[in-house]
């Protein structure tokens, strides 16, 4: 009886085993057919629609957004269907495909297609409104005096002029954008809400951080460490720089200070308080030959990316800077409005670092995996690269100074760029806080909870009797919903990368006079462990496969604050 027992057992053993083996035969083969029809349709599309999109952001023309809008309707068509997303949820709740890369397409997949659980017609009246949004974005300019000004205009006022009554007139025109767009902002907000609910979620801000895979305590926490962490050294700084302004517009105390005095509309970037003029060093130079050669020497070539981009300014173009892959391979473009100073080279730096990425994700990857891990971690390599526009060694490898002048302004160079940071990190504070509160209660004084997180974070005093919906004048609050946490992320990735870099790769303990340039290592370290992967692990896996830790707040407070 008992050696019955034992050979029944085995026999159903291996009935059970066999029978599990046809199942996820099953499973995979289902998902492979489901991947393939998704991709049929999706490639040719996505390709369509980012060259619609594309078009429209350099002309800024009504037809050419109502092309865009039209072909993200029908990508969002796509992601809206019910037993697409039924499928999807079967082969994942079996938890039988354990193809490492096909169970990575899977949960990306079902993430995409979770927006099927919304109602369409909202989703598409989302589309809609974004569309008519960032188009009143890409055709404002500041109006004062009968002039024209564009944002490049209005930045060179609040950087190089000491007239107040010029700043603040310019500021408060360039405010007027916040008028045109806020009410349809609001709108927008209640009805991502409105999807976010229909699809399980509290709210639109929590969906998602929690879709793009991060945990909404866990960022939290992170923030309120880093708030922490920066808080005092901040306030320290912030003094320097309120008793720099106040002697350099002859004020008679930090009191008389007033947003708009802080050379930024939104005091993000750094004043210039130091003796170093950044700008100075770009001012007859080709930015764009700069940055062709820095990444060519570094063995990351960008001339393709650099025929197919639009970098200088236009009637009616976005005025902003922003990178797209248009079709997940060969075709990567920028654009930017360049003008020959600092910002404008950071920002070429910063750009194209995004583009080398997105052009060396691995082009045998599947179609859904051809992209960045993480949209923190593409933005961590641009960060890398956007810094050195304000490193005195970059300035002599690539700009032609002397050893002399890298010496004379070495200190200053660090404490603007040390400035650069903590400016930033606190200007982060308040973007992310901000939209949380937003998303929590879109109904609530939000020209208010602006104004208290500006002077709590960055210490900045509100102007009199403000009650302006300032808030609504950074396009990324209504255009990039809950992306801007993922800046100071990539700061965090950047400076452990630089680390990294430094110590393994050039093999050095000297982390101040360094640029990377002309070692062909350093882009070799970066194609082969950050970029060719793609997608295809979780964020903090590549992470810890590519630096030997997990993501770490530790080497930037060991660059910045410390």
């Amino acid at each position: 009886m008992k050696r019955f027992n034992h050979f029944l057992l085995a026999v159903l053993a291996v009935g059970l085993f066999a029978g599990c083996q046809t199942k996820q035969k099953q499973m995979k083969e289902e998902l492979i057919d489901f991947i393939k029809k998704h991709d049929s349709i999706v490639i040719p599309l996505s390709r369509e629609t980012n060259l619609a999109y594309w078009q429209a952001a350099i002309t800024g023309s009504e037809e050419d957004f109502d092309k865009a809008q039209a072909l993200q309707l029908k990508m969002v068509e796509i992601y809206s269907d019910t037993q697409a997303l039924q499928t999807l949820e079967r082969i994942k709740i079996s938890g039988l495909v354990n193809d490492t890369l096909l169970a990575r397409q899977l949960d990306l997949l079902y993430h995409q297609y979770l927006m099927a659980k919304a109602d369409t017609s909202k989703l598409n009246e989302i589309v809609k409104m974004e569309t008519k949004i960032e188009r009143e974005f890409s055709i404002f300019r500041t109006q004062v005096n009968g002039k024209e000004l564009t944002d490049n205009d209005v930045e060179e006022v609040l950087r190089g002029s000491k007239e107040i009554n010029r700043q603040k007139e310019v500021w408060m025109a360039q405010k007027k954008i916040g008028r045109v767009v806020s009410e349809d902002v609001i709108r927008l907000v209640t009805m991502r809400n409105e999807v976010a609910k229909d699809m399980g979620f509290k709210n639109y801000h929590q969906m998602q951080l929690i879709l793009s895979e991060q945990d909404p305590k866990v960022i939290t926490a992170l923030f309120d460490e880093l708030d922490t962490l920066t808080k005092g050294v901040f306030a320290e700084v912030k003094g320097d720089i309120d008793n720099y302004f106040v002697s350099y517009y002859n004020l008679k105390s930090k009191e008389d200070l007033m947003p708009w005095n802080y050379q930024n509309r939104f005091f993000q970037e750094a004043p210039r308080i130091y003796d170093v003029d950044l700008s100075s060093y770009y001012t007859d130079k080709n930015l764009e030959s700069l940055t062709a050669a820095y990444y060519s020497g570094i063995g990351l070539p960008i001339d393709g990316m650099l025929k197919n981009s639009d970098l200088y300014e236009k009637e009616g173009k976005n005025q902003h800077a922003f990178c797209i892959s248009i079709d997940r391979k060969e075709d990567v473009r920028v654009l930017c409005n360049i003008k020959p100073n600092s910002y404008w080279m950071n920002t070429m730096l910063h750009e194209y670092g995004h583009a080398v990425y997105d052009y060396n994700i691995d082009p045998s990857l599947p179609f859904t995996l051809r992209e960045p891990t993480h949209t923190f971690t593409t933005e961590a390599i641009a960060m890398i690269f956007g810094r050195f526009s304000s490193s005195p060694q970059w300035l002599q490898d690539m700009a032609g100074i002397n050893e002399e002048e890298k010496m004379k302004i070495a200190d200053n160079c660090f404490k603007t760029l040390r400035l650069e940071q903590l400016v930033f990190s606190r200007w982060s504070q308040v973007m992310y806080r901000f939209e949380k509160a937003m998303y929590e209660d879109p109904e609530q004084d939000l020209n208010k909870v602006w104004w208290d997180l500006v002077e709590e974070y960055q210490l900045i005093k509100r102007p009199p009797q403000r009650n302006e919906p300032d808030w609504a004048t950074k396009i990324h609050i209504a255009l990039f919903p809950c992306y801007y946490h993922n800046y100071l992320l990539g700061e965090l990735l950047a400076s452990q990368l630089y680390y990294y870099i430094v110590t393994n790769i050039i093999k050095s303990d000297d982390y101040k006079f360094q640029s990377f340039a002309n070692n062909k290592d350093v882009g070799n370290y970066l194609k082969d462990n950050v970029f060719s992967v793609g997608s295809k692990y979780y964020w903090n896996d590549m992470i810890e496969k590519a630096t030997g830790e997990k993501l770490t707040a530790k080497y930037y407070a060991r660059q910045f604050v410390e």
